[in-house]
């Protein structure tokens, strides 16, 4: 595929995935075994990576996407996004619902097999999302001092 059709593809999927709740249409996307590479750790293959979705998706049932960049060169596809949502849902990773809402950046990149989504490298802030939702306490920075040491 085109890196135009790879990038029209990643925003279909957005859009089909977090902005109309549509997880059965993730085959349209994704390869069989594809690969999150995400901050807690990896998910492998299409099951998983769906139930993980699902997670946010239940946990912040009204969640909204922004795609703010795409770029793009050869089987590769970089987003950089802003997910907002309202933790109102019950999930083993969120726990009971907190009412809070959540405002996160995050930027991914995505490769591309035969049309498809084969693997992909997620960073986001997960300590500022998990301080949104009030999970962990917002502490005082350490002095520059006990930062930096060489």
């Amino acid at each position: 595929m085109s890196i135009e059709e790879n990038k029209a593809l990643l925003r279909r999927a957005w859009d089909e995935i977090y902005g109309h709740g549509r997880l059965d249409s993730i085959h349209e996307f994704v390869l069989d075994d594809v690969v999150a590479h995400e901050p807690d750790g990896d998910v492998r293959g299409i099951a998983e990576f769906k139930r993980y979705l699902a997670s946010y998706l239940t946990a912040f049932p009204d969640m909204s996407v922004t795609v703010d960049d795409i770029v793009a060169e050869g089987d590769k596809v970089v987003s950089r996004y802003t997910v907002r949502g309202t933790h109102t849902g019950a999930t083993e990773e969120y726990g009971p619902p907190t009412g809070k809402q959540l405002v996160m950046e995050g930027i991914t990149l995505y490769q591309f097999k035969g049309g498809k989504l084969a693997e992909m490298w997620d960073r986001y802030d997960n300590l500022a999302a998990m301080q949104q939702l009030g999970f962990m306490s917002e502490a005082e920075p350490p002095p520059p001092s006990q930062v930096f040491r060489v």
